[in-house]
């Protein structure tokens, strides 16, 4: 499966498929939501992600925005990703796929399908589109801790 990620039209497939339809793609109106609004300088990117953490757990995550392919597609299936895990199996999925697009050798079993930015590197001027929603996840991981703490 994790080679078929890697051929080029399956690659074009999946993230046309997110893009198009992209999952988790409505934003909630619900105090349990945290939110942290992300956009770029250099893209049209400006996007909007909420997660709900209950538990040590994402029960949660969902974005919406404007956003180009590579953003959108990333981001959709980053929620997916994420969805019901701990908030410490999601940080480790991020650190993997920060990994893969700074092309450092990662774990492709924890990325699955996300693996298909795997060439994102190559194109310096997508990094950002593809890391824009997982910056977001990330900083509300890090809230949720925080918060967890007090």
């Amino acid at each position: 499966m994790k080679d078929m990620l890697k051929d080029p039209m399956i690659v074009r497939q999946m993230i046309m498929d997110h893009y198009q339809y992209p999952r988790n793609h409505q934003l909630l109106d619900k105090g349990e939501f945290l939110e942290k609004h992300m956009d770029s300088e250099s893209c049209i990117d400006d996007i909007k992600v909420q997660m709900v953490v209950k538990d040590n757990i994402i029960k949660d995550i969902r974005f919406d925005g404007i956003a180009c392919t590579i953003s959108t597609a990333s981001t959709s299936i980053m929620t997916e990703l994420l969805m019901d895990k701990t908030l410490e199996q999601a940080q480790l999925i991020i650190n993997e796929y920060n990994k893969m697009i700074n092309d450092v050798d990662y774990d492709e079993d924890l990325l699955e399908s996300a693996i298909v930015f795997s060439n994102v590197n190559k194109q310096a001027n997508r990094i950002n589109c593809a890391t824009i929603g997982w910056e977001a996840a990330e900083f509300l991981i890090e809230k949720s801790s925080d918060d967890n703490v007090k």
